[in-house]
Order: structure tokens, then C-alpha cells, then sequence
């Protein structure tokens, strides 16, 4: 049995799939590792749907998802599959919203990004399924969609064993080590080695950082949305409405009918704090009832009865923005942490840490998203989670 590649990766949800696609595209010896089974829904990047879209609150986050767009493209066409629905997408800023509009407008301007900005009446007469407060600024991006999360995770995987990728599943780490330049791990009783290390294990990161004496301060949150299996389905397709954001605090998100026979809704960053250990996977009632009152509020047709409600981790750090570095005093051990809002990112993320493991530098702006900026090494840093 092989034992030593050029590299490894250390988990295979959303990035950690993309990053193992991307290195065996290039021709690299690959092992893939995953703790769990494939496709396993302890993590956060499973389900049908996530957002995908352009407006950003920064120039930076806009340009990395365009470069998310074009990524996602060279994958579809070398799979020969369609993975993105592009349905456009809604940013609904109501009266006094504490995520800043502007933020959004300015960035995408500055990117070259069209879009329309609209007022309630405006959006209710496209849009009727919404109910608004007057003073509703909306935000319409048309390239906005969904990155089917489930299916993007198995073409990535699929992509990866085509280009000769290894992949080992139910093969929990239990040591890595750095030695004579190299790294030497333990994963499901086998001693492997590599010459560089990626880490994508998402709510397990700081059990993996453990190994290299570092620490980060995440938090891990358990969050869940909900299908409902709506009596005005039919106004709900993909067709006739968008993906959309509630643009506030609390923050609501929303799909159109996909994968399951009814719309989704979740709250971004509901949950309670949880560990990847003692997470359940029963929904949350209060939760539950805050995104109902929504519904009832400003989209009742949706409401109907519930199909079921899914949970997962969000690890999140205290700044919400991604970490995409190599660790301190490691050369060849590069991590990434998505920070609940990844997954439309993923494959760009995995070429990303492709192109640094492989080539030492990348083409993508990564500053704002070094393991060495300052909130990241407070032990008790400020959090501010909307974006």
C-alpha cells in the first residue's frame, strides 16, 4: 500500500474536495483524507443549495468571487455537468439596516459589477411573493444563484480520482509530525508521509492545529434551515424567484425551490456555540421560530408545512473572514477555515491552496485572510459576525 505522496489533504467537505481536484488536475500525487465517510453531514458544506453571488461588502471578497465564478466554470466543463443555477439574487436592505448598503454598492462598483437598485413597490411588483416595509432599498445582482453543495462536493471528488487522485475515507488522524522537511501523519492506523500538508478539517481545525502547537479563536455554532413545502409552490421555482438575503440583524437567507419540493430558509448565524464533539442534530426551536415570523411577516406564502429542517456547523472567526495562509514556522502546511460563508467559494479556495502548495504563491488577494492578522491572535477577541 502507498504511503508517501507529494501531498495531502486533511479533510473532504467543500474545500478540502476542491483543493484535492485541483492538485490532481495538475498531475500531483494526491491522498485525500476524510475522517468520516464521504459525503458525511457532521460538517458544513452538505444539503442541496448555498448562495453564490457578486455583491460583497468589500472589493476584495467581489473580486475573489469572480474569480469563484470562473472556477466554478472550468470545473463544470471538465466534468461535463452543470453545477451553478444562476437565479439572480436579492440583498434587502428594510429601514435602518445595520449592514451598511453602501458597503455593497461601492464594492461592486468599483469591480465593475452591474446592478439594479430598487425600491419596495419595485421589488413586491416583480417580486409578489415579498411583503416590505416602505424605506426597502433592494439590491438586484443577476448573476446571483445557487452552488449546489452536495453535488459540487461529488463532482470535485469524482474530477479528483479521474486525474489519479488517492482517497481514503473513515481515516481520523492521530498524529502528524513534522520531520526532516517533511510530514509524517497517523490517519486510520497507517503511518503516511508528505511533502505538504493542506488542512481543511472545518469544525475539527483547532483538534488539528493542536499538532503544531497553534490555536485559533473559533467558534463553532450549530445551524440549521428549514424546507417547507409551500401551497403557492409553483410561485417559488427557480424561474420566478431568486435567491435573496434580508440584509439585518437578525440576517435571514432564502432559496427557491431545489432539490427538495419547497423553498429554504435559514438565520445566518442562529445557532447556539457548540463543539464538532457535542453538536446533536435536532433542530433548535427558537430558532425555528424566528425564521416563521419572518416568513409570516414578508414572505407568507411560503409558509406551509415543514418538509424537515437540517442542521450544521458554522466555524467562524471572530472577524467572519476566511483563513487562506500557511501556518507560522511550517513552510509546507497551508490551512483554510470557510467561516460559515465559504461554500460559494469552494473552488476557487481548493485552487487556490493548490496553486500555494504547489507553486508557493497564487494569483488571488489574499491579505485579508492571514493567520497572523491581529484579531486572530487575541485570546479574547471582539466578535462581529455580519457581513
Amino acid at each position: 500500500m502507498k504511503r508517501t505522496y507529494e501531498t495531502i489533504v486533511l479533510g473532504l467537505g467543500g474545500l478540502g474536495s476542491a483543493a484535492l481536484y485541483w492538485l490532481a488536475r495538475q498531475g500531483k500525487d494526491v491522498l485525500g483524507l476524510e475522517q468520516f465517510e464521504l459525503g458525511h453531514v457532521r460538517g458544513g458544506s452538505q444539503d442541496h443549495s448555498r448562495i453564490i453571488r457578486l455583491s460583497y461588502h468589500t472589493p476584495s471578497y467581489v473580486q475573489f468571487a469572480q474569480q469563484a465564478y470562473t472556477a466554478w466554470a472550468d470545473l463544470e466543463a471538465d466534468a461535463e455537468e452543470t453545477l451553478i443555477l444562476k437565479t439572480g439574487g436579492l440583498d434587502l436592505f428594510p429601514p435602518n439596516a445595520q449592514i451598511p448598503l453602501t458597503d455593497y454598492t461601492e464594492s461592486m462598483t468599483a469591480c465593475g459589477v452591474p446592478f439594479e437598485t430598487l425600491d419596495a413597490a419595485e421589488t413586491m411588483r416583480r417580486w409578489p411573493q415579498f411583503r416590505l416595509p416602505e424605506g426597502t432599498t433592494t439590491l438586484y445582482q443577476a448573476d446571483a444563484g445557487i452552488a449546489p453543495a452536495a453535488k459540487g462536493n461529488a463532482a470535485h471528488l469524482r474530477m479528483a480520482r479521474a486525474y489519479g487522485a488517492t482517497i481514503r475515507d473513515n481515516a481520523p488522524i492521530t498524529a502528524i509530525r513534522s520531520r526532516a522537511g517533511e510530514i509524517e501523519l497517523t490517519a486510520g492506523g497507517e503511518e503516511l508521509r508528505c511533502q505538504t500538508l493542506i488542512l481543511t478539517p472545518g469544525a475539527w481545525t483547532n483538534t488539528a492545529l493542536a499538532h503544531f502547537g497553534l490555536h485559533l479563536p473559533l467558534e463553532v455554532t450549530q445551524e440549521q434551515v428549514t424546507y417547507y413545502a409551500s401551497p403557492h409552490v409553483e410561485d417559488f421555482n427557480p424561474d420566478r424567484f431568486p435567491v435573496w438575503i434580508w440584509m439585518d440583524e437578525p440576517c435571514f437567507y432564502g432559496f427557491p425551490v431545489y432539490g427538495e419540493p419547497g423553498p429554504k430558509i435559514g438565520q445566518d448565524v442562529g445557532g447556539q456555540r457548540t463543539t464538532a464533539q457535542t453538536r446533536s442534530f435536532d433542530p433548535h426551536p427558537e430558532t425555528l421560530a424566528r425564521t416563521e415570523s419572518f416568513l409570516r411577516t414578508h414572505l407568507p406564502a411560503m409558509l406551509g408545512p415543514q418538509i424537515y429542517t437540517k442542521t450544521c456547523l458554522y466555524t467562524l472567526t471572530p472577524d467572519r473572514d476566511f483563513v487562506i495562509d500557511r501556518l507560522p514556522d511550517h513552510p509546507n502546511v497551508f490551512l483554510a477555515v470557510g467561516a460559515g460563508h465559504a461554500y460559494k467559494f469552494a473552488s476557487v479556495i481548493g485552487k487556490t491552496l493548490a496553486e500555494l502548495a504547489t507553486q508557493g504563491q497564487t494569483t488571488a488577494d489574499l491579505s485579508p485572510f492571514q493567520f497572523h492578522r491581529p484579531i486572530l491572535q487575541m485570546e479574547n477577541p471582539p466578535r462581529s459576525y455580519m457581513m
